[in-house]
């Protein structure tokens, strides 16, 4: 007599898996999200490096930012690339940073984003910074001592405080809206959540559109001007941006506490 599943045994035994697979399935949701947020992490710590040897050897001065983004050319140089005219991509080989980078580019973050890409540049101005966005205001620039019109000249290491508590690079994004419809593209700036009046916040103007992405589980990878990266969680803030978005909605805001402290010089 040939011996067989009863159908109370398949039974049991399919319950069974589908317990596991319902055990199993978050649980490798989640370790892939973690993986991603390493190597997003380490795209960020390449970053910081990258600009730390870059300032070493170019007298202390970390790189640019933006530095024509003030002369109304429509903006050609960044730090992670240039372009020929407002309508072309941005090359990352023509970037400062690029031979200091590991094939000459800047990575694109792990996490899927669906940035908008392939519109006029107008309408999303920073493709091909990865996701991420340096620390313009303090570091690539010397709109913090200068004003805007100080974009052609960076800050010098010599001249932070606490090289471990100034924000450099970070995940980011910033959100606009098309047709009432919220979406994101690539901002490669860091923006600090007070606007600066010679050099000093100006907290009754309001708050700068916020541009940090918390898109790790809610957390955003922030490199450190000492070569450090950790993850932080999001202040609670829900302004409206400049382009009409509630960027809460979006996961972007700032860093706790809500002011220029940790981008900043001081």
């Amino acid at each position: 007599m040939k011996k067989a599943f009863t159908l109370i045994e398949l039974l049991v035994v399919i319950s069974i898996i589908a317990i596991l697979m319902a055990v199993l399935v978050p649980s490798l949701g989640k370790a892939k999200s973690v993986a991603r947020s390493v190597i997003c992490r380490s795209n960020v710590r390449q970053l910081v490096m990258s600009n730390l040897a870059y300032a070493s050897e170019n007298d202390g001065y970390f790189v640019l930012a933006a530095e024509d983004i003030d002369t109304g050319l429509g903006g050609l140089y960044r730090w992670h690339g240039v372009r020929d005219t407002s309508n072309d991509p941005f090359d990352a080989r023509r970037s400062a940073l690029a031979s200091y980078l590991a094939d000459g580019a800047v990575k694109q973050c792990s996490k899927s984003v669906k940035f908008r890409q392939n519109d006029p540049w107008a309408a999303n101005f920073e493709d091909g910074c990865g996701g991420y966005g340096y620390n313009m205001t303090y570091l690539g620039s010397r709109i913090w001592q200068d004003g805007f019109g100080s974009c052609d000249k960076a800050t010098r290491q010599t001249e932070m405080c606490n090289s471990s508590e100034t924000v450099m690079f970070a995940d980011t994004a910033m959100a606009k809206l098309d047709s009432g419809i919220p979406y994101f593209l690539e901002y490669s700036f860091v923006e600090p959540p007070y606007f600066l009046s010679n050099g000093v916040p100006e907290p009754a103007w309001g708050y700068a559109s916020p541009s940090i992405h918390f898109r790790h589980e809610n957390k955003a990878n922030i490199g450190w001007a000492d070569g450090h990266v950790d993850a932080h969680e999001r202040a609670e803030y829900d302004g409206i941006n400049v382009y009409g978005v509630k960027s809460a909605d979006m996961n972007l805001g700032w860093l706790n506490p809500i002011d220029n402290r940790a981008y900043d010089l001081k």
